[in-house]
């Protein structure tokens, strides 16, 4: 197909050129009746955003723009099939996993590292979910993706599931060894769904880690907005295969989809596929050189140690995105919470991932030398000025301590009845709400499982220390809801 076409984004610049107007939605018309600070703050997005049909398109959306462009994305990548979603991969994910195992067709083996959305998949639907473990560094208090030894024991436990469900790339960059785990699920006929949130960027470069419809999988779920060039809640799902019926795939996310999606996102989305398509290949090859540069240069600041041996191996994770650069800052002294919060408040740096002992920097084709120097001078600056910084008291689980088990289904638990009970009396009952460190987001305590102390103290010496748990009916963690006796 000819890449250097871009349908979505075509027909919006034809939109304007022709000069047509709407006596239909949005109501502030291409930004005309918008209050003047609202246009000075957001300019050109009122102007982009039209309606899908009946405005971009005719009202029978003749023209095929959206079609063309997720044809055009599936030929890009190399899937059969690609389909755009404006409500993120949350959404993506759900559709997936009702495709394959929803109505009761046996349940689905779910990586217990999964993000809150596809829990959230889980209580929409009523999917039993079998979990997998991680593999813990119980040392670094750190998970990986599971192993396809772990993958094939789940199959053996539970040979009557629909399919499996794995996330790769990890929030930290790490992958999961995806082709043996697809070999393990097709060797039962069982199709693989891969949510690679973080690896939109995968298939345009070949020194990044193998992307999941190269390794295999059925069902493939990317976040462009996060390795890409998209607008937040741009999502694209990919298929292949003849072990998930594209057309029940489609009507699945039909039924969670908004009956009003947004140009403005199908468009970036369209206009990035391009942009990869063309240049994809040297634009992440001088990120990734780049990245390798801010690594050395933060390696060489006291107290920093930038992860990667750490993270392969026999025993840890299959590959590495190279763009995230992971950092554990604890020989400081201070927490990731600390980092995180200073270079916020001191030098307007926002890191997207901080947890008890580590920082993570996601870097991308946007950024620069400029970019890159501005970190690594705020990392020294940071810490240079730590004089006695005040040890953390958060209780670590062990990987034991976070294996909590799954009594009822998350629907049953969640939509059942609850009470809210104080923390120190929540051991022993059954969770009802979902308890998840943001980020990276994945929950702690999953509705329908018996909560134990150590996973309780866990949350509770963290939330003081600075974790963020936006989860739970009390922001403060003073009670949970748990199922009612």
């Amino acid at each position: 197909m000819d890449q250097s076409k871009a349908p979505i984004l075509d027909a919006l610049a034809d939109y304007h050129r022709l000069d047509r107007y709407g006596f239909t939605p949005p109501g502030h018309r291409q930004g005309r009746g918008a209050d003047p600070r609202v246009r000075a703050v957001l300019g050109d997005a009122l102007r982009a955003d039209v309606l899908a049909a009946s405005g971009l398109d005719d009202r029978l959306s003749r023209n095929g723009y959206l079609s063309d462009a997720e044809k055009l994305m599936a030929d890009a990548v190399g899937a059969e099939m690609a389909f755009f979603s404006t409500c993120g991969s949350s959404l993506s994910v759900k559709a997936a996993m009702m495709a394959v195992a929803g109505g009761d067709r046996g349940g689905l083996l779910v990586g217990r590292d999964s993000h809150k959305s596809i829990v959230a998949g889980l209580i929409f639907s009523g999917v039993q979910p079998y979990w997998i473990a991680p593999r813990w560094d119980a040392e670094r208090h750190l998970s990986h993706p599971p192993s396809p030894e772990q993958v094939e024991e789940s199959w053996a436990q539970h040979p009557d599931a629909a399919g499996a469900l794995i996330v790769s790339p990890s929030p930290y960059g790490t992958c999961a060894d995806l082709a043996g785990i697809a070999e393990v699920c097709h060797r039962r006929g069982k199709p693989l769904i891969v949510d690679e949130a973080w690896g939109a960027h995968l298939p345009f470069h070949r020194e990044l880690p193998t992307w999941a419809m190269d390794a295999g999988a059925d069902v493939c779920v990317v976040s462009v907005h996060k390795m890409g060039a998209g607008f937040e809640q741009g999502s694209v799902f990919h298929a292949q295969g003849d072990l998930v019926d594209f057309a029940h795939l489609s009507a699945c996310a039909d039924l969670l989809m908004t009956t009003s999606p947004n140009v403005l996102l199908y468009a970036a989305m369209d206009g990035w596929r391009r942009q990869m398509a063309q240049h994809g290949h040297e634009l992440l090859g001088d990120a990734l050189r780049l990245a390798d540069r801010v690594r050395a240069s933060c390696a060489r600041i006291d107290g920093i140690e930038v992860m990667e041996k750490e993270l392969l191996g026999v025993e840890a994770s299959h590959d590495l995105d190279r763009l995230q650069v992971l950092m554990d800052v604890s020989a400081t002294g201070a927490t990731g919470y600390d980092a995180a919060d200073w270079l916020r408040q001191h030098r307007r740096i926002d890191i997207g991932l901080s947890d008890h002992r580590r920082i993570l920097a996601t870097f991308s084709f946007a950024d620069d030398d400029a970019t890159a120097d501005r970190l690594t001078t705020a990392l020294t600056e940071w810490v240079a000025q730590l004089k006695d910084p005040q040890p953390h008291h958060i209780r670590l689980p062990s990987p034991e301590d976070l294996q909590l088990e799954s009594v009822m289904l998350p629907r049953d638990a969640f939509f059942g009845p609850v009470e809210a009970v104080p923390l120190d009396q929540a051991p022993g009952r059954i969770a009802a709400e979902q308890v998840t460190p943001y980020p990276p987001g994945i929950p702690a305590i999953v509705p329908g499982e018996l909560i134990e102390r150590g996973v309780i103290e866990y949350l509770r010496t963290a939330h003081a220390a600075g974790m963020n748990v936006p989860d739970p009916a009390d922001p403060d963690l003073r009670t949970l809801r748990v199922v009612a006796r």
